[in-house]
């Protein structure tokens, strides 16, 4: 069965609706800036969506709705399936409670055991475990499956509900998963993508540590590249079969030809060297997608802008496209939004087949890698689309998107 795209909401630092993300994008605009939220951290480049954090209840409504209205559906749709998914979802939110609970602990006079009084600050006592798993709805958005089961509350969807978490891969396991309940007939509708709020202390000080963040700026695939920056954003898109977008005459911004999925179960963080797994997942999209390497007119790279993955990358696109094959990665202006990072390169993958343009590699000024990347927006007969993901663990998505 044909699954096509007839909505779509996005949301990121480089615009609050699709429309502004996509022309700022065409026009290489970049919506990073060094700042930082957080008074007990130093400043960093930061895509930030407001001069804040964003909340990530309040980014999966506002995306919900944004694809909804450009589909032209109306809630409630008792019959759509939902997967949304996140990689980080709701962890600003635990740390948040966790900072109270300190600052409760801190607050009080020091008696007994030190030790005991600070394990007690991570180990809340067995009486206040049943006041904090209530079954109140503020507890209840706090969860991990949050963004969907409040996306699937805000659509009154009372079918099928799910929230991968597969890293920086979780954005195109979505895509996959909702294309999926489509094509075997589970249902003839579902929103699905991911969203991620990572702006967290917790966030910023890990990638810290593991020497990953950047400290000018995002810039893939270029000799001087530092690291990534981190984003927030959302990218939420309508799938439905071809037969029900058609029936109700709904415009379809592109088709879902196909996906790979594999991992290299190799590393916690470090991508397989020789990319053979990368390589197999994107063999396994094409042969599912009924295409050829050379039926691909352009690939989304996951190029985060650290040393390994884009050398990887590169050498796994070379490899696979000797005759080459314009290719850009959007993070150099949008920062790396982890596990929405690939629904937001879906999304951008769409709008370039509508408007027939590539986007540009932002931030690429000295390229190391023999590709064709492209340095400014440039116009193409562009029918066929690959859009990579590689997360942490191993994680290995392809997307095959057709005009």
């Amino acid at each position: 069965m044909e699954v096509v795209v007839t909505g779509i909401g996005l949301i990121s630092s480089l615009g609050k609706n699709l429309e502004t993300s996509w022309e700022n994008l065409i026009l290489d605009r970049i919506g990073i800036s060094l700042q930082q939220p957080f008074s007990e951290l130093t400043a960093r480049p930061l895509a930030l969506i407001d001069e804040q954090p964003t909340h990530a209840i309040e980014l999966t409504q506002l995306a919900v709705a944004a694809a909804l209205k450009d589909s032209g559906l109306e809630s409630p749709l008792p019959d759509c399936g939902v997967v949304i998914g996140s990689s980080r979802s709701q962890q600003a939110v635990w740390e948040e409670l966790l900072k109270s609970k300190v600052k409760s602990q801190k607050s009080k006079p020091e008696t007994g055991d030190r030790r005991r009084e600070t394990r007690a600050i991570f180990l809340p006592q067995p009486p206040q475990l049943p006041q904090l798993c209530s079954s109140t709805p503020e507890f209840s958005e706090t969860l991990p499956n949050a963004i969907a089961t409040v996306a699937a509350r805000q659509i009154g969807a009372t079918g099928i509900v799910s929230s991968p978490m597969a890293a920086c891969a979780t954005g195109i396991w979505a895509i996959a998963q909702g294309s999926l309940l489509i094509e075997t007939g589970q249902c003839q509708r579902a929103i699905v993508g991911a969203v991620e709020v990572p702006i967290t202390p917790l966030t910023l000080a890990g990638f810290g540590q593991m020497g990953a963040l950047a400290t000018t700026g995002a810039y893939p695939f270029d000799l001087h590249r530092e690291g990534l920056v981190l984003g927030e954003g959302a990218s939420v898109l309508v799938l439905e079969s071809a037969q029900a977008a058609q029936q109700r005459s709904a415009k379809v911004y592109g088709r879902v030809l196909g996906f790979g999925l594999t991992n290299d179960a190799f590393h916690a963080t470090q991508p397989e060297p020789t990319g053979k797994s990368a390589i197999a997942a994107i063999q396994q999209c094409l042969d599912r997608s009924n295409l050829t390497l050379k039926d691909i007119g352009y690939i989304h790279a996951h190029g985060t802008a650290t040393q390994l993955n884009d050398k990887r990358e590169a050498q796994i696109i070379q490899d696979l496209f000797p005759h080459g094959v314009p290719v850009s990665s959007t993070k150099g202006a949008t920062g790396h939004t982890l596990g929405a990072s690939g629904a937001i390169g879906a999304a951008f993958c769409l709008m370039a087949l509508r408007h027939q343009i590539l986007p540009p590699c932002t931030g690429l000024r000295s390229p190391q890698f023999d590709l064709d990347l492209i340095v400014t927006s440039r116009k193409a007969a562009l029918r066929h689309s690959l859009c990579l993901s590689f997360g942490f663990g191993g994680q290995n998505a392809v997307l095959a998107l057709g005009k």
